[in-house]
C-alpha cells in the first residue's frame, strides 16, 4: 500500500524558490533521533546551525501530526543574508600612511553590498626597516639600540599615523615597547636567527592592523583586530618562509564565522604571519605572503570573491619598470597565475594561487590608487581561443649549471644522485632541460641568494664539487630566466616567434624548457641581454595585430621559415 508523509506545522528558514550559497562547513548538520512509543508515536528531534527544533510527532492512517514542538528558531534567511562576502587585502603600499588608510576605509565603504574580512600588511617599507634594524642590533650594542635610524622612523611613521587618525596611542604603545626591548635582545645576544627575524618583522603586521581597525571603530564601523597566529594560521616551523597546513582551514573558519555569528563586526587580519605547528613561534609566509593570507581566509570561509588590492591596474603583460607601455591582463586562469608569481611577477605571491584553486574562487587584483580600474580576474577558466601570449616576466640573477655524464646513458638513478645533492642543501631548482648525457638547470634565486654571500659561494663550491664526482659541470652565473606564460596551443607559434625575434636582436637562447603546466616556455639569457629581451618581445608580441599571429599563413612579419 502506498502511503504519503505529510508534516504540518514545521517552517523552513529558506522561502521558496531562493538559492542558498553557504560555505561547506556550515551546511545544516540535521540528527534524528527516533524511539518507540504508544499510539505509534514517533519522536524526532532536529538540529541545525540555522535552527534549533524538537518535535514530538504522531503517525496515523499515513498523516503525520504536531503534538509538541519547543525549542527556538532563528531566521535563517537574514543569517545568511549577513554572513561574510569577500576578502579585502591590501599591501604595504596601499596603507602608507593616515591618507591612505582613510582612502582604504572609504574604499571598503563604497561597497555597502558587500561584508568583507580585511587582510593588512605592515604600514609602507616598515617590513624593510624593522630588518634592517635587527641586522644593525647585532653590532651596535645594547646602549645605542634607542638610536637606531629604522626604530626611530618606524616609531615616528606609525605614532604619527594614529594621531592623524585620531586614534588612541594606547592602541600601538605596548608593541612599539616590546619592539625596542626585543632589538635590545638582539644587540645583548649579538645574533638575529630566523626564528627572531620572524617575529621581528611581525610587528608591522600587528600593529597596521590594531590601527586601521581602531580607526573603523573611531568613524563608527564596527571591527574586530585579530592576530593570524592566534586565529588558527598553522605554518611549518620554515621561519621566514614557511608553509601554510591543511589543519589551518577548519580552524580559521571556526573562529572567524564564530566570532562573527555571536558579534557581527568586519575583522582585520594580520597578512603574513603565522604559528609554527612544533615550536607554537610566529612565522612568516615569505614576502608577498599576504597574498596567501588572503586566499587561505577566502577558502576556509567559502567566500565569493577574493580582492588583492595593489598599487597597479592588475596583472600587467611585463614589468613596467622595464617596458612602460605594459597593459593590465584581463582575464586570468589559476595556472597562468601561479606561473606568474613564481617566475617573478611581483603582484602575487607564488602560493597564493593555491587555496583558491581548490576552493574554485575567483580572485580579482585591482589598484587601491585606481579603483575604477577594471583589474585582472583570476578563475579557473578562461576562453583561450583569441589568447596566444598572455604575459612575459623575467627573473635575474639566476645560476645554471650544465652536467654532463656519458655514464647517465641508460643508467638509472643518475638523476636522484643529482638532485639529492640539492636535496641535502636545501636549494630549490627552478627550471630543467635533460638529454641522453646531460642535464641543465637553474637554481631558485629567492631560495640561495637570500642567504649571507660567504654561505652562497660555499654551497656553490660544495654543490659544485659533489656534482664533479659524477660528471663534468659547468657553472654560469648572471643568467636570467624569461618566461613566456601563455596560451598551450599556440606553444610552436609562440617559439616560432619569439626565436625569430631574438635572432633579430643577436641573443643566443642558452636553454629551453617548456614545464608540465604547459602554459609557460622558459628561456635563459644572459643578464646583460634579458631587458632588451623583454623589450623586443613585447613589443612583437602585443603591439602587432593579432590576426597576423593566429592567421596561420606560416609567417611572422614577412619572414617565412626555410
Amino acid at each position: 500500500m502506498a502511503a504519503s508523509l505529510h508534516v504540518s506545522g514545521f517552517k523552513t528558514p529558506y522561502p521558496a524558490g531562493t538559492s542558498c550559497l553557504r560555505p561547506v562547513w556550515s551546511y545544516p548538520r540535521l540528527n534524528f533521533s527516533v524511539s518507540a512509543a504508544p499510539a505509534y508515536e514517533l519522536c524526532t528531534s532536529l538540529k541545525g546551525s540555522c535552527r534549533e527544533q524538537a518535535l514530538r510527532v504522531s503517525c496515523e492512517a499515513g498523516k503525520v501530526d504536531v503534538l509538541e514542538r519547543h525549542g527556538t528558531e532563528n531566521q535563517g534567511s537574514e543569517e545568511i543574508a549577513n554572513e561574510l562576502t569577500c576578502v579585502m587585502k591590501f599591501g604595504g603600499s596601499s596603507v602608507a600612511s593616515a591618507d591612505r588608510m582613510r582612502e582604504v576605509a572609504d574604499l571598503i565603504l563604497s561597497f555597502p553590498e558587500e561584508r568583507p574580512v580585511i587582510v593588512l600588511s605592515a604600514l609602507g617599507k616598515t617590513t624593510n626597516k624593522l630588518l634592517m634594524a635587527g641586522e644593525k642590533a647585532v653590532s651596535c650594542g645594547v646602549s645605542n639600540v634607542s638610536d637606531l635610524e629604522e626604530l626611530a622612523f618606524v616609531k615616528d611613521l606609525h605614532l604619527r599615523t594614529v594621531d592623524e587618525l585620531g586614534v588612541e596611542r594606547s592602541t600601538i604603545s605596548k608593541h612599539l615597547f616590546e619592539l625596542e626591548q626585543l632589538l635590545n635582545g638582539i644587540a645583548m645576544m649579538k645574533e638575529l636567527t630566523p626564528r627572531t627575524k620572524d617575529y621581528l618583522v611581525s610587528f608591522g603586521e600587528c600593529m597596521s592592523t590594531r590601527i586601521f581597525s581602531a580607526y573603523l571603530n573611531k568613524i563608527g564601523v564596527k571591527s574586530r583586530q585579530y592576530d593570524a597566529f592566534d586565529i588558527g594560521f598553522i605554518t611549518t616551523d620554515e621561519f621566514t618562509n614557511a608553509d601554510i597546513l591543511e589543519a589551518t582551514y577548519p580552524a580559521v573558519a571556526k573562529r572567524l564565522h564564530g566570532d562573527w555569528v555571536k558579534d557581527p563586526a568586519i575583522p582585520v587580519v594580520t597578512g603574513f604571519l603565522g604559528k609554527g605547528w612544533r615550536t607554537c613561534a610566529v612565522t612568516t609566509l615569505g614576502r608577498g605572503g599576504s597574498d596567501l593570507t588572503a586566499t587561505t581566509i577566502g577558502k576556509a570561509l567559502g567566500l565569493g570573491e577574493i580582492q588583492v588590492w595593489k598599487d597597479v591596474d592588475g596583472v600587467l603583460t611585463c614589468d613596467p619598470n622595464i617596458y612602460p607601455q605594459a597593459e593590465p591582463v584581463p582575464y586570468l586562469t589559476f595556472d597562468e597565475a601561479a606561473e606568474l608569481a613564481y617566475f617573478g611577477a611581483q603582484v602575487l605571491h607564488p602560493q597564493s594561487m593555491r587555496p583558491a584553486r581548490e576552493g574554485d574562487i575567483p580572485v580579482r587584483v585591482k589598484n587601491s590608487y585606481n579603483p575604477k580600474a577594471p583589474g585582472t580576474l583570476i578563475t579557473r577558466a578562461r576562453d583561450m581561443s583569441q589568447a596566444v601570449l598572455t604575459s612575459i616576466v623575467l627573473k635575474r640573477n639566476v645560476t645554471m649549471l650544465d652536467i654532463v655524464s656519458t655514464r647517465m646513458l641508460g643508467q638509472f638513478g643518475f638523476l636522484a644522485k643529482v638532485f639529492s645533492i640539492f636535496e641535502e642543501l636545501g636549494i630549490s631548482v627552478d627550471v630543467v632541460a635533460t638529454s641522453e648525457v646531460s642535464i641543465s638547470l637553474t637554481l631558485d634565486p629567492s631560495k640561495l641568494w637570500s642567504r649571507e654571500l660567504i654561505q652562497q659561494a660555499s654551497e656553490l663550491d660544495h654543490v659544485v664539487e659533489e656534482l664533479e664526482k659524477i660528471a663534468v659541470v659547468n657553472l654560469l652565473q648572471h643568467r636570467s630566466i624569461i618566461s613566456l606564460i601563455g596560451n598551450v596551443q599556440r606553444s610552436s607559434l609562440i617559439l616560432e616567434k619569439a626565436f625569430h625575434v631574438l635572432r633579430t636582436n643577436g641573443v643566443n637562447v642558452q636553454m629551453i624548457s617548456q614545464g608540465a603546466s604547459k602554459v609557460n616556455i622558459s628561456l635563459i639569457v644572459n643578464d646583460s641581454e634579458a631587458e632588451q629581451c623583454v623589450r623586443a618581445l613585447h613589443s612583437s608580441f602585443f603591439e602587432s595585430d593579432i590576426s597576423e599571429l593566429v592567421s596561420g599563413n606560416g609567417s611572422i612579419d614577412g619572414w617565412k621559415p626555410t
